[in-house]
């Protein structure tokens, strides 16, 4: 059977595979001892990548991303990226054909830019929400504090400030898909039973005092992880690194802009703050 050499080793390609589709023409056929043609290398590459790296094809070749930007060379760059990752991409250039694109392509994720003519980022991001769950990155000029927590507050899952270097957004793309990829993987794990509150992480659902509380995929998963340490007082940087990833490097404050999202659906006596240490859970097991 056919096999392939790579000229150079797999580990001089990134973890990312960036690069990846010129990289899949320099292998040969050894039984043959001649080169492959361009349609059989990257036959092979991907059969390769899929058997040895799932998780980073997924990551590059089926995920499908969003654009929302009124600058024409913003949406240029930023789709001049995603074309070399290999990614599926669409653009809008305003609110509205925004919107019909999320209804249309149906993004897996969705780069966004808050100052948008007519409808703005903001009120696109919240009608967004109300009919998907695509992970939501919103791009923005602005540097106050309060702008950043209002976008986090609608729905956004990170943010960039412009202006940005292309890398870091493919970057935090990245690190939003991973996770995405591991939140739809096999649900699992015992239900968490506690005096108020009540949570089964294989169907993702919540209970407080009996009544069902809906809460955003990042909600619930930074209520179970406080669950699952109950007593123990985590950080924001331990609750980044659990529910984000290791590979997060956004703004830190996102986790208390959705852990207060949290303390109102629940009740504020249900997660305590440990001033200038973190958050812990306190309700009591059964």
């Amino acid at each position: 059977m056919a096999y392939v050499k790579w000229l150079g080793s797999i580990a001089a390609l990134d973890k990312t595979f960036r690069g990846y589709q010129q990289t899949v023409f320099y292998c040969i056929a050894r039984d043959a001892e001649m080169p492959v043609t361009p349609e059989e290398a990257v036959d092979i590459a991907q059969r390769y990548l899929y058997a040895h790296f799932p998780d980073m094809i997924y990551l590059m070749s089926n995920a499908k991303i969003l654009v929302v930007d009124d600058e024409p060379g913003i949406l240029n760059l930023v789709t001049a990226y995603l074309r070399a990752e290999g990614y599926e991409y669409h653009t809008a250039a305003d609110g509205e054909a925004g919107l019909r694109a999320v209804r249309a392509f149906k993004p897996d994720l969705v780069v966004l830019d808050v100052m948008l003519p007519g409808l703005d980022g903001l009120e696109v991001l919240n009608r967004l929400r109300r009919e998907s769950n695509a992970y939501v990155i919103l791009l923005t000029a602005r540097t106050e504090e309060t702008d950043k927590i209002v976008g986090l507050s609608v729905g956004a899952d990170d943010y960039l400030t412009k202006p940005f270097s292309p890398r870091e957004l493919v970057a935090r793309i990245k690190a939003g898909l991973r996770r995405m990829r591991q939140e739809a993987g096999p649900a699992g794990g015992e239900v968490l039973s506690f005096r108020r509150v009540r949570l089964d992480p294989a169907a993702r659902m919540a209970w407080v005092d009996g009544d069902p509380v809906e809460l955003t995929t990042t909600e619930f998963d930074l209520l179970r992880v406080l669950a699952e340490h109950r007593g123990m007082v985590l950080t924001r940087e331990q609750l980044l690194d659990k529910v984000w990833g290791t590979d997060y490097f956004g703004e830190i404050r996102v986790v208390d802009v959705h852990l207060g999202h949290v303390r109102r659906k629940l009740g504020a006596d249900v997660i305590a703050t440990v001033r200038g240490v973190g958050y812990r859970f306190e309700d009591e097991r059964l």
